[in-house]
């Protein structure tokens, strides 16, 4: 009987487990969606920042009168990825609603590059701003498979602007690309 003795009284002994402190559990929340909250507002900052250090490019052209008139040579439905400094992929710009993903609709005529973005600004590129089209596969951090990402390059006042669109078909990149080089190199041709 002396070896129960010491297990009843360890049985006795014992308490039940602490009840959860709620004051301490509520207050880490709130800290972290006070954190959460304050990097939203610095990344909105840099958005900003980044729209007032841009904001001296000109303007977006809109869509000539008369355009959908001319001869339509492509036409593209899509998604338009974001805008940056030609040759530097990561460079985004944001002022003029550049720096808005959405959905595009592309038409190319003779006249330029119509560029229709439901729920952000639609933009014009003329003919004769139009340099050259290429295939990547990054742009503002979007990384596709290569040859995802039809890129085309356009000068914008002093600015040499690559806008980058996926189609949803992307077999029509290439088709792109063929005639917007050589829309561009006539432009040229014709310009001296």
């Amino acid at each position: 009987m002396t070896t129960l003795n010491p297990l009843y009284q360890l049985a006795a002994e014992q308490k039940s487990a602490e009840v959860t402190d709620w004051s301490a559990r509520i207050s880490w929340v709130i800290g972290l969606l006070v954190l959460i909250a304050f990097v939203y507002w610095l990344m909105r900052q840099g958005w900003k920042w980044r729209g007032s250090l841009q904001s001296g490019l000109p303007e977006l052209a809109t869509t000539p009168e008369g355009f959908a008139d001319g001869e339509t040579l492509l036409t593209l439905t899509g998604r338009y990825h974001a805008s940056t400094t030609a040759g530097q992929w990561l460079d985004r710009i944001v002022a003029h609603g550049l720096g808005t993903r959405s959905r595009v609709e592309l038409t190319l005529t003779e006249q330029g590059l119509d560029v229709v973005r439901p729920g952000a600004a639609d933009f014009f590129v003329p003919a004769a701003a139009l340099r050259e089209a290429r295939l990547d596969k990054a742009l503002a951090g979007k990384v596709l498979p290569e040859g995802g990402l039809l890129v085309i390059t356009w000068a914008h006042g002093d600015r040499l602007i690559d806008s980058g669109f996926r189609s949803d078909h992307a077999a029509e990149h290439q088709a792109w690309v063929d005639t917007l080089n050589h829309l561009t190199s006539t432009t040229e041709g014709t310009a001296r």
